[in-house]
């Protein structure tokens, strides 16, 4: 196979052809398929620990175990895959990852706020917790102008307290109140 073929049957990840975006994105996905698998296997576990009834004589973990072991041997066969790809592309540069971060630094950013947005609605409510992430989030993707930051304020307000009401009200689901509520 000539290099302009090899070139052309590049995974869809690896449309640059740079080896050193190879390497990086074959470390990335061996870490990322890695993750999932203990994801799964920890879920396989408790799906274990679901309670079982007389009419389901396989019981009630049974399917969900069947699928968390498909998808663990589909990462795995991934992980090898991708094992083969990091083992056989050269060294990569100096300063790769620290490119790689910063290029990547909004998706961290909005994922950073995600969790504490997660660990947020336990503590402070959904309706303040919701407030903040959205205001936090707009901020973070570049809202900078008055308008733009009246405009991200009044989305805030809406979807954190409109929702709240929907549910409330509409769906009578109670969200978590927090302290202030």
């Amino acid at each position: 196979m000539n290099a302009q073929a090899h070139s052309q049957q590049t995974r869809s990840s690896d449309r640059v052809v740079d080896p050193d975006t190879r390497r990086a994105n074959a470390l990335a996905h061996l870490v990322l398929n890695g993750s999932l698998v203990v994801l799964f296997a920890a879920l396989f576990v408790h799906a274990g620990a679901l309670p079982s009834s007389m009419w389901e004589p396989l019981g009630s973990g049974s399917f969900p175990r069947l699928v968390l072991a498909v998808l663990i041997v589909i990462n795995l066969g991934i992980m090898v895959q991708e094992w083969r790809h990091y083992r056989d592309a050269p060294k990569a540069a100096p300063g790769l990852i620290r490119r790689w971060l910063w290029r990547h630094r909004l998706v961290f950013g909005v994922l950073s706020l995600f969790a504490l947005y997660i660990v947020g609605v336990p503590a402070l409510g959904f309706r303040l917790t919701s407030l903040l992430f959205l205001i936090l989030v707009q901020l973070t993707l570049g809202v900078r102008r008055p308008r733009s930051l009246a405009i991200a304020a009044v989305i805030a307000v809406t979807f954190s307290f409109g929702i709240d009401w929907l549910f409330r009200d509409v769906f009578i689901i109670s969200l978590p109140r927090g302290p202030f509520s």
